[in-house]
């Protein structure tokens, strides 16, 4: 971005702040804004984030309302759906053994769930199969698939994985066992041999639903079988139709934790999705928010930033399929077992990257210098179940595509994420085409990958190149995206609720970032390990609001904080409601800050 450019649209000008960052205005239309506002009645500040989103002054009411009934697609329009529903009817008629092969992240515990519920509301048990990370890797795998046909199974289902499966998914039609792909990843021009691929990223799929999650697209295909088993009149005696809205807290769960947009179809998932998880009927999230200690009607970022962690911890770091276990038990005693057992391994998981994190920080502080468009960073004896962790922790810092990889007996086991405007997993794919990768894949903003230690230098290279041809050579500079302004008298319980309307926010659908202006920070100090906690006044005192900043202590940003002896500080954050026995307070949480005046 030119000086010039990024002058227009620094918010109060800062340009560069303690951090680094420049605090880019959002909202680049303030007449939409307005009119968003007067016509349906909702407060400036809340019209001055839609139109911040692109929302338009015609959808602005569905913005705020959206609808499953009238945003979810039919699922007959997928390519392969129908082959599936076809294969998936005649397996439950002549009461085959059904397998579902999960992916080990939180996506694939959620899709394995999804039809392990579905199949057991029907009468029928499935085999589930997690991946180890560490010693299988990711995708099917043929000696897996194999144990899965020596058990019996007849068809296999692939969640979250499989598009790119070639050699397993070949080996298993040669032993005869079916297999149909459920998967969001993106796709190669060629497709591996199955009964089906039901993707909506395949590259001759026209699906406008390509943002869904693993979960969301298993959900579609519970919801086509569901359907066909009705037509056929299967349901009766003997056959309950299963509640299949009761399971949308599992599809919330995946479509926030994998990161995938939060826009159209997905809004309307996450939304009924934490409606159904508010009344606690899953066991397994219900646990798991216990021992969490979330005793609050969840929101979106719960699942992104307490649940999600926790069901991805066993596939992290201990036993990938505790996930699946936990999201299908209906035994509360059970529940809490695993769940406590996942809490552990979520404890082991954030020492792990923390070791992790710091090495491969440094080697990213002298990356970052320069104008490289991509942070990449590698090394022996890093830990591959906390790399996509790091690499998401990098890129949030230096807002450029990172890639993390732990190499081990000279094979580099990577995880990559992305930045907005730069599609990762398309390049990885297309190093993996070159020859560049063992194998490769991922979306849009995440991809994983495996590669021999010597061609490491190679494939950084090819994918600089890549991102670069992407974003036409120009340097992705740190920036943070702005709302407003809002004081702290304006920054109260009631202000939080109106701005709620249009989340949830997330990926595709930010939460809303606000700064304090000239404000002070009043009896500062670390809590925990690093985390700065503060009250905050404006200048000609009044009004004080609580506020805190996560693992900020040692940061420029940090240290004015601690250190301000009563000088002022523009502060930018976002608001959220603090509850304590019974009691809800307005809270701001602090991302960034620049010194005023």
């Amino acid at each position: 971005m030119d000086d010039g450019r990024a002058a227009s649209l620094a918010f109060l000008n800062v340009e560069r702040s303690l951090n680094g960052k420049l605090w880019r205005t959002r909202l680049t239309d303030e007449r939409t804004a307005l009119a968003i506002s007067q016509k349906i009645g909702v407060p400036d500040a809340l019209g001055r984030v839609l139109a911040a989103r692109d929302v338009s002054l015609d959808d602005a009411e569905a913005f705020l309302d959206p609808k499953l009934r009238d945003l979810l697609p039919d699922p007959s329009h997928l390519l392969d759906m129908s082959a599936s529903v076809d294969r998936i009817v005649a397996a439950i008629n002549a009461g085959e053994k059904v397998g579902v092969f999960a992916d080990y992240d939180v996506d694939g515990a959620c899709s394995g769930a999804l039809l392990t519920r579905f199949f057991s509301a029907l009468g029928r048990d499935v085999m589930v199969y997690v991946p180890d990370r560490i010693a299988e890797g990711y995708g099917p795998n043929a000696p897996a698939l194999m144990k899965m046909k020596e058990a019996g199974v007849s068809l296999v289902l692939t969640v979250d994985c499989g598009t790119t499966a070639f050699r397993p998914l070949e080996e298993a039609a040669g032993a005869g066992l079916d297999v149909i792909v459920v998967d969001h990843h993106v796709a190669e021009p060629m497709l591996p041999e199955a009964i089906a691929i039901v993707n909506p990223n395949r590259l001759d799929e026209t699906s406008p639903v390509g943002q869904l999650c693993a979960a969301g697209v298993t959900f579609l295909l519970i919801i086509a079988v569901n359907r066909a088993l009705r037509d056929a009149f299967w349901y009766g005696e003997g056959h309950n139709e299963p509640d299949l809205m009761s399971m949308l807290d599992l599809v919330a769960l995946a479509t926030v934790a994998d990161v995938v947009p939060l826009t159209g179809v997905n809004r309307a998932l996450v939304r009924q999705g934490l409606s159904v998880m508010a009344h606690r009927r899953n066991a397994g999230i219900a646990a798991l928010a216990d021992v969490a200690r979330l005793d609050e009607k969840p929101e979106a970022w719960h699942l992104g930033f307490v649940l999600g962690p926790r069901v991805n911890a066993g596939g992290r770091v201990g036993e990938a399929g505790l996930g699946v276990q936990l999201l299908t038990t209906n035994d509360p005693d059970v529940a809490t077992g695993l769940a406590t057992r996942l809490e552990t391994y979520n404890s082991e998981r954030r020492e792990i990257e923390m070791a992790v994190l710091d090495a491969a920080m440094a080697q990213a502080e002298q990356q970052a210098s320069g104008d490289t468009p991509l942070i990449f960073t590698a090394s022996e004896g890093w830990h591959p179940g906390v790399i996509g962790i790091v690499a998401g922790r990098i890129k949030d810092t230096y807002n450029r595509p990172t890639c993390v990889i732990a190499i081990e007996n000279g094979l580099g086991k990577g995880s990559g994420r992305s930045v907005p405007g730069v599609e990762l997993g398309p390049a990885v794919i297309a190093a993996h085409q070159a020859g560049h990768l063992v194998n490769g894949g991922g979306h849009a903003m995440a991809a994983g990958f495996t590669l021999a230690e010597d061609r490491i230098r190679d494939f950084r290279e090819f994918l600089s190149d890549h991102i670069s041809r992407q974003t036409s050579g120009s340097v992705m500079r740190p920036e943070i995206g702005i709302d407003g302004a809002v004081s702290p008298e304006g920054a109260t319980v009631e202000f939080i609720e109106a701005l709620e309307a249009a989340g949830p926010y997330g990926s595709g659908n930010p939460r809303p970032r606000f700064v304090l202006p000239a404000v002070t920070p009043i009896n500062a100090s670390i809590v925990g390990t690093d985390h700065v906690r503060c009250f905050l006044t404006s200048i000609e005192g009044g009004q004080r609001i609580k506020a805190i900043a996560f693992r900020a202590a040692g940061t420029a940003a940090g240290d004015a904080l601690l250190n301000s002896r009563g000088a002022a500080l523009h502060v930018a954050g976002h608001l959220n409601i603090d509850t304590w026995q019974g009691n809800r307070q307005a809270q701001f949480v602090i991302e960034d800050a620049a010194r005023a005046g």
